[in-house]
Parts: C-alpha cells; sequence; structure tokens
C-alpha cells in the first residue's frame, strides 16, 4: 500500500444478536426529556389506550417484516415507559422476538421500569414472560428536585419498586441517578447516594444533566429561570459518587455505568464495542452490517416510514472512517477502551497508522486524560472520563488526519499517514 495510503474500503458485518424495542408512551414529559415520547397523561391506562394498540401493530410489523437471524442474546425495551404496556403485551412482544429471531439460552432481558407505574402483579408477570433484568429510572431521592424535574414518582414509590423487585427474586437490577438536577446541593447529592447505596443495587447508571433543545429546561435556561449546579460543584459531585459507589465495590466499566462483578449491562455493551443491534419502533436506531439506521421521532412519522417499507430496508455497509470513529467514540467510553489490533481488522486500516498518536492526543497522554499501553488506547481514570467529551473530539480530529482532508466525502479518498 505504501505511502500513497489506504482506502475507505467498506465492510459487511454479521447479523444481530441483540434486539432494542422502543415503548413511546408516558404519562408525562420530563422536564429534561428530547427523546421521542409520546405522553398520555397522568390518569392514562396506557394498556387500553387505542393509540398503544395501534403503536404495537406497527411494532410487530417492522418485527415480522425483518429478515429471520441468529437468536438473540440480549433484548431491551427501553422508552418512554414499558411498564405502561400490560404483562400480556409485553409477552406477545417477547413472543414475536422469541419466533421470528429465537432467543439464545440466558439471554439477557432488560426493561425499564418507572417507580410508580407497576405493581407486584405486573412485575411478576412480566418476569414470567420472560424479564430477567430490571432498570429502574429514580434519579433522584428528594421529593423537591422530582417534582421540580416533572417526574411523576416520589421517594417512596423508589422503595415501594426496589423491595417489589427484591420480593420477586430479581438478581440483575440498576438505578438511574441523574447529577445537576435543579437546586441538587452537594449534601443533597450526598443524601442521595447514601440511600441509593442503602438499597444495595448490583448496578448503578450515573449522568449528568444535559439540557436538550426544545425541551422545558430549554426554555427556562433561555428565560433565566433556572438554577443549576456550576461545572466546578456538578463535577465534584460525580467526583464524589464514583468514590463512593466504587467504595461499595461498584466498577465503573463505562463512562456512566457502575457494577457489581457479573452485573454489568450485557445489551449496552453492544453498543460500546461496536457490536450490531436490531432496533424497532419510533426514533430507534438500529445497526446493521456496521450502518446505522434511525427510524422517525414522531409516532405520525413512523406510521408512515413503515408503510413505506414492503420488507425491512437494507442499509449499506459502512465506510472505514466511519466505522473507526464509531469504534473510537464508543469503544472508548468502557474502562478497558479499544484494542488497536482489533480496530485495524474490523476498518480494515494499516496497524501503523493506528499505533502513531497526533500531537495532540499525545499530550492528552501527558496529562493523563488518555493512556496508550501496547495496542491498548483508554481513557485515564479519573481524569479522562472527566473531560471525555474533549478527548473524544480530539480522537475524531485524529481520525480525519489519518484520513486526510475530505477523506468522508466520497468514501474513497486515500489517507497518507504521516
Amino acid at each position: 500500500m505504501g505511502r500513497g495510503g489506504f482506502h475507505n474500503t467498506m465492510m459487511v458485518f454479521p447479523q444481530p444478536r441483540s434486539a432494542y424495542l422502543h415503548i413511546p408512551f408516558c404519562h408525562r414529559r420530563c422536564f429534561y426529556c428530547d427523546f421521542p415520547v409520546v405522553p398520555l397523561g397522568d390518569r392514562a391506562n396506557g394498556a387500553q389506550s387505542r393509540s398503544v394498540a395501534e403503536y404495537l401493530r406497527w411494532l410487530k410489523t417492522e418485527i415480522s417484516i425483518s429478515p429471520p437471524g441468529p437468536p438473540l442474546s440480549t433484548v431491551y425495551l427501553g422508552g418512554g415507559t414499558p411498564s405502561l404496556l400490560s404483562v400480556d403485551q409485553v409477552e406477545q412482544l417477547l413472543a414475536l422476538l422469541r419466533a421470528q429471531f429465537g432467543l439464545a439460552p440466558g439471554a439477557e432481558i432488560t426493561m425499564e421500569l418507572d417507580p410508580a407505574s407497576f405493581n407486584a402483579e405486573g412485575l411478576k408477570g412480566y418476569c414470567a414472560a420472560g424479564v430477567n433484568r430490571i432498570s429502574l429510572g429514580v434519579q433522584s431521592f428528594t421529593d423537591s428536585l422530582l417534582a421540580a424535574a416533572g417526574r411523576r414518582h416520589t421517594c417512596q414509590h423508589i422503595h415501594t419498586a426496589v423491595a417489589l423487585v427484591k420480593a420477586q427474586g430479581v438478581a440483575r437490577w440498576s438505578l438511574d441517578l441523574i447529577a445537576g438536577l435543579p437546586g441538587l446541593t452537594p449534601a443533597l447529592w450526598e443524601a442521595t447516594l447514601e440511600m441509593a447505596l442503602a438499597l444495595a443495587p448490583p448496578h448503578v447508571s450515573l449522568y449528568d444533566l444535559t439540557i436538550g433543545e426544545g425541551t422545558v429546561f430549554d426554555r427556562w435556561l433561555q428565560q433565566g429561570r433556572l438554577s443549576l449546579p456550576t461545572e466546578a460543584t456538578g463535577a465534584a459531585m460525580l467526583d464524589r459518587a464514583a468514590e463512593r459507589l466504587e467504595a461499595a465495590g461498584l466498577r465503573r466499566y463505562e463512562i456512566s455505568s457502575y457494577a457489581l462483578p457479573g452485573h454489568a449491562c450485557r445489551h449496552n455493551r453492544v453498543y460500546w464495542a461496536g457490536g450490531d443491534w436490531w432496533g424497532f419502533g419510533m426514533g430507534a436506531t438500529s445497526s446493521l452490517a456496521g450502518r446505522r439506521l434511525s427510524r422517525p421521532r414522531t409516532r405520525h412519522g413512523y406510521g408512515e416510514w413503515l408503510q413505506q417499507q414492503p420488507r425491512a430496508p437494507s442499509p449499506l455497509p459502512v465506510g472505514a472512517k466511519e466505522r473507526l470513529e464509531d469504534l473510537l467514540i464508543t469503544g472508548l467510553r468502557r474502562s478497558e477502551g479499544v484494542n488497536r489490533e482489533q480496530l485495524a481488522e474490523q476498518c480494515p486500516l494499516p496497524l501503523g497508522a493506528l499505533m502513531t498518536l497526533s500531537p495532540r492526543l499525545e499530550r492528552a497522554c501527558a496529562q493523563g486524560l488518555l493512556c496508550s499501553e501496547g495496542p491498548y488506547l483508554r481513557l485515564g481514570q479519573p481524569d479522562g472520563f472527566r473531560f471525555s467529551n474533549q478527548v473524544l473530539a480530539d480522537c475524531l480530529l485524529w481520525v480525519d488526519e489519518l484520513f486526510g482532508s475530505g477523506g468522508a466525502a466520497d468514501g474513497t479518498s486515500p489517507v497518507a499517514p504521516a
């Protein structure tokens, strides 16, 4: 290949062994939420809603027109609020996946639950249908902060929900927490961590608040009505959370994820490892043959899109540059980072080009933000995780340099590594 560089060749990848199903319905839209959701109202019964019934028909149609593939190792029912569905509705969706693809022995089947949206009977039914991992959208243990964020549940709902999960014998479950909520102080955050750890969760997902465009919080921020913790205070809260969670034995295996041994989310690790997955439903994204395919984010748009699909869409294979960008951005989120020998095989690229970092990334290594050890490249802890957005942006610039100016324009421009 020589100094002339390498080409952005096209790669083909195996069919997915994971599936994500988007259930967009909620009682209400939280003030920070920019996900594709459909609010039904606080008193709505999702299981009896005509809108829900129609959407589930569409969702089943999309699954049914997909080509059969290997048995699924992971399934994730996300939202929205999947627990607004009845046990029968969840059972039908999982039965369809089993008929279309099959479920591998020991498959991980995760379902997101809102703490105020299910009871013991419902949880027992979900588990009987095949759900074996629960993700609870807790966000905070302070009622005033929950109300200020537009959440429907209270701290009491959280404790009741966790008690139900434990009583049902669900061994694999997770709590979601959000740092940086309006009105959150270091003292309240410390209390949140204390109450969360007292429940002994085997997994915690910890997110920093982001203000999505078009959200209620975005509008309030523009109007000067939103009081947020300072950037320094928010960073200190995340550092304190990492300290407390790791002291409790929950290992940080991804930027936002902590787990006891054996409790990491297998489905999410598919995303971060650069694997492929089926994505079904409004706003869902799939990765087929290494290329992303996104559905419309509105219910009406999704219904129209589905009518235009006599069979499942077949995305074209992805180019080497786009594949490398995706593998770096997702893979560096993991504590183990990426193996450049594997990147060279997956893209494919000359290993020598990947082993030579740009001056910008060399500085990141010198500052402890990035670690380069043999073929492995990973974020430094804790500073690399804290400043991950900047480090990942620098990695994308490095990819641009590898492929040369305009390398992404036609997918074939050669690279001339220095």
